[in-house]
């Protein structure tokens, strides 16, 4: 393994499904741990594309105090922006069908902030891609939301779903950073981590 010099145990603080089959991906050990109730808040004024940080550095602070010598947290918050607004999780069906009718036929920015913090150090960054969504018919979309249900997922819909393979025409950048981990970049860092490097300061990728 690559991260052979990597002696710390890596934590993954997220419940998401899918970033847990993303970092299992790279090969490497690791654990979940989830601190239910975190608040994921953030200031009115903050400009989207800075909220994935900002809040995955929040969710980072929840840990800090427990953080042992020998361990890496990774904490992570996905963000789906359209209009300079941010599409969250829907509350329900219409609102996934809502969601999805004003992504369809449009281009979007999927943004995903990552913090990796050891005891004596923290690294963080964020990644943006962007998706283009074909239209999509009122049939298309309800069919979706109906037998997938996204309930859990930002902007209501995920790429490697049904609704990815009819409906999105192109992306620029990374496409696991859509499903929620960008892991190229965050395999990156880990190797500072594992090597003599140090981290530079946070920093935001654009596609």
């Amino acid at each position: 393994m690559a991260l052979e010099d990597l002696t710390r145990h890596i934590i993954l603080a997220s419940h998401s499904p899918r970033r847990r089959e993303l970092l299992s991906g790279l090969g490497i050990d690791f654990e979940v741990r989830v601190i239910p109730g975190i608040d994921e808040s953030y200031p009115s004024g903050l400009p989207p594309a800075e909220i994935p940080c900002y809040l995955a550095r929040k969710k980072a602070e929840a840990y800090r105090s427990d953080i042992k010598e020998d361990e890496l947290i990774i904490t992570a918050d996905t963000v789906v922006i359209l209009d300079n607004e941010i599409l969250e999780k829907p509350r329900d069906r219409n609102d996934a069908i809502r969601m999805l009718h004003r992504l369809a036929g449009r281009t979007h920015e999927v943004v995903t902030g990552v913090v990796i913090t050891a005891a004596n150090r923290q690294s963080a960054f964020s990644v943006i891609s962007a998706v283009d969504f074909a239209a999509l018919t009122d049939k298309e979309i309800r069919y979706y939301v109906d037998t997938f249900q996204p309930y859990d997922k930002a902007g209501a819909y995920g790429i490697q779903e049904w609704i990815g393979f009819i409906g999105v025409q192109g992306i620029r950048g990374s496409f696991y950073n859509v499903m929620g981990l960008p892991v190229q970049r965050l395999y990156q860092e880990l190797k500072k981590f594992s090597g003599n490097s140090k981290p530079g300061p946070s920093e935001n990728d654009a596609f």
